[in-house]
């Protein structure tokens, strides 16, 4: 057995790869397999890699040969590579481009590569009802408004679609970025930024325009946005998360790029209009007056002659708008995202329906490059008093993590820790609204939840910035897209069960990098020996994955 002892890759047979952190090659290893292994976990010294279906569908449509993938493989592996390795990367990649959609003057065609697999999908249940008129014996007519759901139904089917009917053409928009912003600071892209925004354009190619970039929060998706725009010069629709999230978008387009106010429109609960650039919220989106009506503001996505459609928060992407995105295949589409982690599991359709993912980057590298700040995580497990644990024993078992994450003793803690971490700026997130409202009064800091008026919020967050209070008490609405650049300090009380979605966003509000240069600091608040300390394991994978370290106090 050959033992090359620099080498940084251990490949195992059930398509796991090790990564020695400190081997000499660890780095090119790295950039070697990214493009097509996914990044399971990153602590300290050996980073988990796995080679999976989607991960090898996605390196191939991005143009990466299947000998490429092998030969980085074989190339970094300290061990010779299972040959069973090498063969399912073989399988797996050759699926890929099997099936091939392309233009066919007002209709699609659909190539299938053998006769063999024409009859297997021709028997599809779900691949069936899409194919047309077939017109050849490995070709098929498809509907235009059929495209996103025949590549859904492929990708199921374990065929993936090369999807090379290419893009209309949106109505044009003419949009540069500054390099002095209109608040008077030098702007450029970073190195990052711009070779995320170059390989979601590819030189406007048929296989570039449609895709995910995965970056950390903090580290500038809306800039990598404003660059892609920049790129395409089309109309552009913009959805979001929420209104917050619509304003900083306006705020930084109206900053660093050269359109005119009157360009950038709104539509949300609060205004209904269009312009060249429109923001909307996915809620706004899927508004319907009741189960059984129709979405009454989907016609927005035919209002204009869009040439590129930006998804922001995709991970969040609701079911009613995976539908509307199935018929909006002609479009450029762009989804940004600090992680691809779905609770329903739902990231084939991200790739089927948005594209592949175009651009990744592990957070822990952009911290060590200084454009995200040093994060410490560290839990805090609490006892509960007799009293509280006998009511958590006899609680039925659906409601016992609401008692868990109740726990009275946790606002003893949060005023400890305010003590701690005085002169810091905090922000403390919770779940339940009861909570939050008790944790507020007892600190005498703002509330902001669900039911705050867009303005009241915009005032306080305006006010935080300003250092006129030194945190902020925030519910479910403070996991995304705030823009608080001087908070380093995150108090988390209570969280959505076990969701690691939830745990990426919650440290990303802490993680724009810091003037002086100090660590963030994350907290998290768990009641010792209940059903929380179970799901707090599941939400802390997310933070052990990407390499932080997680430190666990006991307060008994």
């Amino acid at each position: 057995m050959t033992y090359i002892a620099e080498n940084a890759l251990i490949i195992q047979s059930d398509r796991s790869v090790l990564l020695e952190v400190h081997a000499p090659t660890a780095d090119a290893a790295r950039e070697a397999i990214s493009p097509f292994a996914e990044l399971v976990k990153s602590p300290e010294h050996i980073h988990t890699y796995q080679l999976t279906p989607l991960s090898i569908w996605n390196a191939r449509a991005a143009g990466m040969p299947i000998s490429e993938m092998i030969g980085a493989l074989k190339q970094h592996a300290k061990y010779p590579m299972p040959d069973a390795v090498a063969q399912e990367i073989e399988a797996l990649g050759q699926r890929y481009g099997l099936t091939v959609i392309e233009k066919d003057g007002l209709q699609l065609l659909l190539t299938i590569a053998t006769l063999p697999l024409v009859e297997l999908l021709r028997r599809d249940e779900q691949v069936s009802p899409l194919l047309g008129v077939q017109k050849s014996n490995r070709s098929f007519q498809v509907d235009y408004s059929h495209r996103g759901l025949l590549k859904q139904a492929l990708l199921t089917a374990g065929y993936p679609a090369e999807d090379l009917a290419g893009y209309v053409d949106g109505e044009a928009l003419s949009l540069q970025l500054l390099q002095q912003t209109r608040t008077g600071s030098s702007f450029h892209l970073r190195p990052y930024q711009q070779d995320a925004a170059d390989m979601f354009y590819q030189a406007g190619s048929t296989q570039g325009g449609s895709g995910v970039i995965v970056l950390p929060c903090g580290a500038g998706k809306t800039m990598v946005g404003m660059a892609v725009m920049a790129a395409v010069q089309e109309h552009t629709l913009i959805l979001t998360s929420n209104l917050t999230s619509v304003r900083q978008w306006q705020r930084e387009l109206l900053d660093k790029t050269n359109l005119p106010e009157d360009a950038i429109a709104e539509y949300s609960g609060e205004q209904k209009s269009t312009g060249p650039v429109t923001l909307a919220t996915y809620q706004i989106l899927t508004y319907r007056p009741s189960p059984e009506s129709e979405f009454p503001h989907f016609k927005l996505f035919n209002a204009h002659a869009w040439g590129l459609v930006i998804y922001d928060e995709v991970h969040l992407l609701p079911a009613p708008i995976f539908r509307v995105t199935a018929e909006l295949q002609a479009r450029r589409r762009l989804g940004l995202t600090a992680t691809l982690i779905r609770e329903d599991g739902r990231e084939g359709d991200v790739f089927a329906l948005i594209g592949p993912k175009r651009y990744d980057v592990p957070w822990r590298e952009l911290e060590g490059q200084g454009f995200i700040a040093t994060a410490e995580c560290t839990e805090i497990r609490i006892g509960q008093d007799p009293e509280r644990q006998m009511e958590y024993a006899l609680t039925p078992r659906r409601q016992q993590f609401r008692v868990a994450a109740e726990n009275p003793r946790k606002l003893k803690v949060i005023e400890e820790l305010l003590q701690q971490e005085s002169g810091h700026r905090i922000l403390i997130i919770g779940e339940y609204i009861s909570q939050l409202q008790a944790i507020a009064e007892l600190i005498d800091l703002p509330l902001i939840t669900g039911k705050t008026a867009q303005k009241e919020r915009e005032r306080l967050y305006g006010e935080f910035r300003q250092g006129k209070f030194q945190g902020l008490v925030l519910s479910r609405v403070g996991n995304f897209a705030l823009d608080l650049p001087d908070a380093d300090v995150l108090i988390q009380v209570s969280g959505k069960y076990g969701s690691r979605q939830e745990e990426a966003q919650r440290l990303g509000r802490i993680l724009r990098p810091k003037a002086d240069g100090h660590p963030a600091q994350f907290y998290s608040l768990v009641s010792l020996q209940t059903c929380e300390e179970d799901f707090a394991r599941h939400r802390q994978l997310f933070l052990t994955e990407q390499g932080y370290s997680y430190q666990i106090q006991i307060i008994d």
